[in-house]
């Protein structure tokens, strides 16, 4: 088994040799180690689509709005993820924003889920029945992913930011509050001079 820093390496490598810059190879190695290792098919798509664009070029994106379509090619997913990056700021205002068109979407995904830890927000990804829901670049959580089964265009990417929500109520939250202020213990003459209770800092 191959290790996360020969994937990032070979894919680095590979990504150089297919006709990127330096930097953006440097990038996609870091998203198919990322890809492997939430168990996702990185290689297997950046296989296909390295040889694809050998024969058959892709668009760059240039500057990312709401609603987003090749004039006359699919999109390229490595320049619309790092396009989508760099300006994660200020994309997290459009709140939802569509693509339409891209080639090997899977590879689109890793730069979304570094997306979410820069704004701090969780983001929601869906193309061709496949959802997926990104957690701060630490997890990605998907409906039903097939290793076996790769989509070489999604026709629409939807890309939803989320608000940060709790997944309990007030009430829930309350009643654990309660529960746990039966730790706290009430100073008395005696309980100082034993050093119970607690100090100035959750270490005393």
């Amino acid at each position: 088994m191959q290790s996360f820093s020969e994937i990032d390496t070979t894919s680095k490598r590979a990504s150089k040799a297919a006709g990127f810059a330096w930097g953006i190879a440097e990038e996609i190695g870091k998203n198919m180690r990322n890809l492997e290792m939430f168990g996702l098919p990185g290689i297997k798509n950046l296989n296909l689509y390295l040889q694809k664009i050998k024969k058959t070029p892709t668009e760059k994106l240039k500057k990312i709005e709401k609603k987003n379509k090749p004039k006359f090619k699919e999109f390229c997913p490595i320049y619309c993820g790092t396009a989508f990056l760099d300006n994660c700021k200020k994309l997290e205002t459009l709140k939802l924003i569509k693509f339409f068109n891209v080639s090997y979407p899977l590879l689109f995904l890793p730069f979304l889920s570094r997306a979410s830890d820069i704004v701090g927000k969780k983001i929601s990804v869906k193309y061709e029945k496949n959802n997926f829901l990104l957690n701060f670049d630490k997890t990605i959580f998907s409906n039903n992913i097939n290793n076996d089964k790769v989509v070489s265009k999604a026709k629409k990417i939807s890309i939803e930011f989320l608000e940060n929500n709790n997944s309990f109520s007030l009430k829930e939250w309350k009643k654990l509050y309660k529960l746990s202020e039966e730790t706290f213990v009430e100073e008395t003459d005696s309980s100082k001079k034993k050093g119970a209770g607690a100090g100035l800092t959750d270490n005393d």
